[in-house]
């Protein structure tokens, strides 16, 4: 029991200095309501990748802007969590973008000088920053043709490249991927459900912008497959499999 008592302060401590990936994100990557489901953020299976030293925190939330995540303080809080060693991981530009919705519209200035400033911020903490461009919406022009209908993608590049920042395009590599499926198979991955087939969505739904289960689950893995190619540290710190998964069973 002595000796159980005096591991308690290294194991406490252990548990305080755990390196956090916080996500800084709208919809795309957000948690989700039960009443939402099965519309699904892609840091909902992107949490389970990782060994349990390294904890996970979700912060991404609906219908946010760059600037709304500032004026609502959940930038603060983040910034305030920050610890050495740590990772953020910043993906913004839905809501941004969209200047008909002004009570998250951002101007192209302000939204390259918040990026910047969520990246200066993680940096002063000793903690590392990864941008992301927007993920795709899948609006097709044609069999094999998804229209580019994010404006600041190439301002989230030009951040990227200015900060000389970890970065990876998602914009790019997701609508590649729903392109190469095409049409009718890509669609599988979001939120398409017919009436009367499940009780959140009686009148079913048509939305190209948000994932179902399937699609933040082949997007988590997007990114996973992005961060092995430029051999981010996070690649190395990826859960071990279970033994019982790597025998095939007859």
């Amino acid at each position: 029991m002595k000796k159980l008592l005096c591991l308690l302060p290294l194991l406490i401590a252990t548990a305080v200095q755990a390196e956090t990936i916080y996500m800084a994100g709208d919809s795309t990557m957000a948690i989700k309501h039960v009443k939402d489901y099965p519309e699904t953020g892609w840091g909902v299976p992107f949490q389970y990748f990782f060994d349990d030293d390294i904890a996970v925190d979700n912060r991404a939330k609906n219908g946010r802007s760059t600037r709304t995540f500032i004026e609502e303080g959940r930038w603060g809080s983040i910034e305030k969590s920050l610890k050495k060693g740590d990772y953020v991981i910043i993906q913004f530009g839905h809501n941004d973008e969209v200047e008909s919705k002004v009570d998250r519209y951002t101007a192209p200035d302000q939204y390259r000088a918040n990026l910047s400033r969520f990246i200066r911020e993680t940096r002063a903490k000793d903690a590392t920053p990864l941008l992301m461009t927007p993920v795709t919406r899948r609006y097709f022009a044609g069999p094999n043709k998804i229209e580019h209908t994010h404006p600041y993608a190439d301002l989230a590049r030009e951040v990227a490249a200015s900060e000389e920042v970890g970065f990876i395009d998602m914009e790019k590599v997701t609508r590649e991927y729903f392109q190469e499926m095409g049409d009718e198979t890509s669609a599988l991955r979001f939120m398409h459900i017919p009436p009367n087939t499940h009780p959140n969505y009686p009148v079913g739904v048509r939305d190209d912008t948000h994932f179902n289960h399937l699609g933040a689950r082949e997007v988590a893995q997007l990114v996973l497959e992005e961060l092995k190619e430029m051999n981010h540290p996070l690649a190395q710190r990826l859960r071990k499999p279970d033994p019982k998964h790597l025998a095939l069973e007859y």
